[in-house]
């Protein structure tokens, strides 16, 4: 093979991986990811074939869409749930909201655009009959326009005149396109024949017998998983066979592999490939920083009770207060929650009734050793050096 030849499937096998993580991001791309789209269009069969034989996902792609369809992820896992601009989590109501939107754009002889009023009436209508009223105050109207902005945000509608915000504000009237194609193909598997939300998130039966595939699927949707969590095939793979899954993993999808004796990390050295960035911005993830820092410096990574954690919370508030303001006092019932729901999304620590258990890979985040100030005899050595 000619060095031309050798750097053209190169790019492609880079396009193609680049392809593989814009739909992890993004299991739905539309028109509002115009280069991913083309990218995944373009690499479609190969990505299809990738997608079925190593996580065992069904890949639909259109002219106009791209719709990665995952399995469940394991109960075990960290929830990730839908979040508002300010990062706060969807609200059942807005699950609820964002259900009968969708319902309302699927009504028979529905066009490819609707007003928002015309919409909101519909969703009331269709609440109302199974017994859920919504009604038009100032929080009702915001959280029918956090549900409208998921749909935006997914692609499924387009803002084509005026805004979902100012309808919810000033009720200011709004004309939406509705990307008809796409939006059967929101849910990963169609509602007939169930009788329970909850067989909506069961795991295929087959799934118990792929130990490969399910051990990339958790290392691939939840990065961190720890050994006493895996199944006994699941640890089989991860010993036996770490080579192979490390190649998988990297020439698939860009992650390195990391195992170690309490469990694996699959982490994006590009840094790009995550839903939660940690550390990150604002003071919660800051607090979960050091609070991890703190506990780890106390013990080897362990339950710590919960009287330890608040004594350190209260400690690093103190420490901080000038740039923190008070925080225990501003969230007196909510800062630990808060602390606590960041590394159980992370699975760097999990609540328990007793306390609070720290997995040992958050020893990659103590705090780096404070080295003593050089003496005035090294200074001058270093000064006389050349």
């Amino acid at each position: 093979m000619t060095s031309a030849a050798i750097g053209t499937a190169s790019q492609a096998a880079r396009d193609r991986r680049e392809a593989a993580r814009a739909l992890l991001s993004h299991p739905l791309l539309t028109a509002a990811h115009a280069e991913d789209l083309a990218l995944v269009r373009l690499h479609a069969p190969a990505l299809r074939s990738m997608f079925k034989s190593t996580l065992d996902y069904h890949l639909v792609v259109e002219s106009t869409f791209a719709r990665l369809v995952k399995g469940p992820v394991s109960p075990d896992a960290p929830a990730r749930p839908a979040r508002r601009a300010d990062n706060a989590a969807f609200t059942p109501m807005t699950y609820t909201l964002l259900s009968l939107l969708c319902a309302a754009l699927l009504v028979p002889g529905a066009g490819d655009q609707i007003l928002i009023s015309a919409l909101i009436d519909q969703v009331r209508s269709d609440g109302a009959t199974i017994g859920v009223p919504i009604g038009d105050t100032l929080p009702e109207r915001r959280a029918l326009v956090t549900a409208i902005g998921q749909l935006i945000g997914w692609g499924v509608l387009t803002e084509t005149d005026g805004t979902a915000g100012g309808w919810g504000e000033r009720r200011d009237e709004a004309l939406l396109t509705i990307h008809r194609a796409a939006l059967p193909h929101l849910l990963a598997r169609p509602l007939s024949g169930l009788g329970h939300a909850d067989q909506l998130l069961a795991p295929h039966p087959d799934l118990a017998d792929q130990p490969r595939r399910s051990l990339r699927r958790k290392l691939v949707e939840n990065p961190l998983v720890r050994r006493e969590e895996l199944t006994d095939g699941e640890r089989d793979v991860l010993s036996r066979e770490r080579s192979e899954l490390t190649r998988v993993l990297a020439e698939n999808f860009g992650l390195a592999l990391e195992v170690r004796a309490e469990g694996a990390l699959a982490y994006d050295p590009a840094g790009d490939l995550t839903d939660v960035t940690f550390p990150g911005n604002g003071r919660i993830k800051q607090v979960a920083l050091l609070l991890l820092g703190e506990l780890v410096e106390r013990r080897s990574p362990a339950a710590a009770t919960w009287d330890e954690v608040d004594a350190a919370l209260s400690e690093l508030n103190a420490r901080h207060a000038t740039s923190w303001g008070d925080l225990l006092t501003e969230h007196p019932g909510s800062l630990r929650g808060d602390v606590v729901a960041v590394l159980g999304e992370l699975g760097l620590a999990r609540a328990t009734p007793a306390g609070l258990l720290v997995h040992p890979a958050a020893a990659r985040y103590r705090p780096l050793p404070r080295a003593a100030a050089p003496t005035r005899a090294v200074r001058r050595l270093e000064r006389e050096t050349p």
